[in-house]
């Protein structure tokens, strides 16, 4: 049986759609041509893909896991055109770096910038998520190298040391907390929080940190970046828990104090992560050797 990759960008748009003529509408193709590939499709396989209702369509299992499939081939293929075509430019190499935003923030525009002026001929193409995100992106291909923060892995992937950072507190400068030197954790849950979104590595631990307790944080505002919680911080909407690296470039511009975290998990590990070393491309591998350079 042979595959056209256009009937597996059509199935995915139908399911995506929830209709056939939504799919066509999509892609710009008739219903008729849309409905005749789909029959195709489960013809070759044998089984049925949709179920075929008057609201619309929806996968059976099969179709749920072609969808999967059909998206990390598409995925791929893209990828293949782009990464191909660019050796027309001079290009040797294209890396897609998957990372938190603690190591955008932190560590990895300076890591780049040398990594680039080492081998120009290599595009970095750099996405930030969460760490559940990036190891599964990692896991499914979407991407060659991910950097998380420590904490529940898949064994299904390799894992490398990167970098630590530190956490700190940051509080308005007219906050209660603002003179202290260092604070506990429990001693920061009297206080409003601002805090990053929901399923980050940082939002998560804090999470944990106050489970222990028996304690909730009081979130009153949630964000999705560093800087964001620095002027919401600043606006006197809560404190917040950041790593210093992140904060510091603020400290002198905005009106947030820094105290330490007394706090045994306050600092934490970051990894890189990969599918098999071995299996990594020559330009993967040369930004995986050079991201686990020693710190100067």
């Amino acid at each position: 049986m042979i595959i056209d990759p256009l009937s597996l960008k059509l199935f995915v748009a139908i399911v995506e759609e929830g209709t056939i003529a939504g799919a066509a509408e999509r892609e710009h193709i008739a219903a008729s041509a849309v409905s005749k590939r789909i029959s195709e499709l489960e013809e070759g396989f044998g089984t049925p893909l949709l179920h075929r209702t008057n609201k619309g369509v929806a996968p059976t299992d099969a179709g749920i896991t072609l969808l999967q499939l059909a998206r990390g081939v598409l995925h791929d293929m893209n990828n293949l055109y782009v990464q191909i075509s660019e050796y027309s430019s001079g290009v040797r190499g294209h890396v897609r770096l998957c990372a938190n935003i603690s190591a955008i923030n932190q560590f990895l525009p300076a890591e780049i910038r040398s990594f680039m002026d080492l081998h120009p001929q290599i595009h970095v193409h750099l996405e930030g998520a969460i760490s559940e995100t990036i190891m599964k992106s990692v896991a499914e291909g979407a991407a060659d190298v991910g950097i998380i923060t420590m904490g529940t892995y898949r064994q299904d992937l390799e894992f490398l040391p990167y970098h630590s950072d530190q956490l700190i507190v940051i509080t308005p400068k007219d906050h209660p907390l603002a003179q202290r030197r260092s604070v506990s954790f429990q001693e920061t849950l009297e206080f409003d929080f601002v805090g990053l979104t929901v399923g980050s590595a940082l939002h998560n631990q804090v999470l944990r940190a106050a489970q222990e307790l028996d304690r909730t944080p009081k979130l009153r505002i949630q964000v999705n970046s560093f800087d964001a919680l620095c002027l919401m911080v600043e606006a006197g909407l809560g404190i917040g828990i950041v790593p210093k690296g992140a904060a510091k470039p603020y400290f002198k511009g905005l009106r947030i104090r820094p105290v330490a975290l007394d706090e045994p998990w306050a600092r934490r590990e970051l990894k890189l992560c990969v599918r098999s070393c071995d299996a990594l491309h020559a330009a993967a591998r040369l930004l995986v050797d050079h991201l686990r350079q020693p710190e100067t």
